[in-house]
């Protein structure tokens, strides 16, 4: 049996907004519900079915960004593995407010992956 950290499934996707209002309207308009953050936030999340739909207020960057996030069976395992692998994670993992342990790595291209389990409450 394989004892290493496995992926499990994608979790979310982040997009960026120039108007986080008017874009919590437009996912609530399209029965999007709301997990975390609001018309105020500079972080949202809605729910999609077992993912989530997550929006980010700002600009994106200069260069071509996206955030695919993936649950896993272990973050810190997975997190070992990466550096192990000379990975270079950007972060070490880290509980977050909205429920999720989670660390962020780039790919070659420059996108971010952020792998997460939900932490039990």
């Amino acid at each position: 049996m394989d004892d290493l950290p496995h992926l499990e499934a994608i979790s979310a996707i982040t997009l960026f907004t120039a108007d986080m209002s008017r874009a919590v309207r437009f996912y609530e308009a399209l029965g999007f519900r709301l997990r975390y953050g609001g018309e105020r936030s500079e972080f949202t999340s809605f729910h999609v079915g077992p993912g989530y739909l997550n929006l980010m207020n700002g600009a994106p960057p200069e260069r071509p960004w996206g955030r695919a996030i993936l649950y896993v069976s272990d973050v810190d395992g997975m997190h070992q593995r990466a550096v192990a692998a000379g990975l270079g994670p950007e972060t070490d993992p880290t509980d977050a407010p909205w429920g999720e342990r989670y660390f962020h790595l780039r790919d070659p291209d420059g996108h971010e992956l952020s792998f997460a389990r939900p932490l039990d409450r």
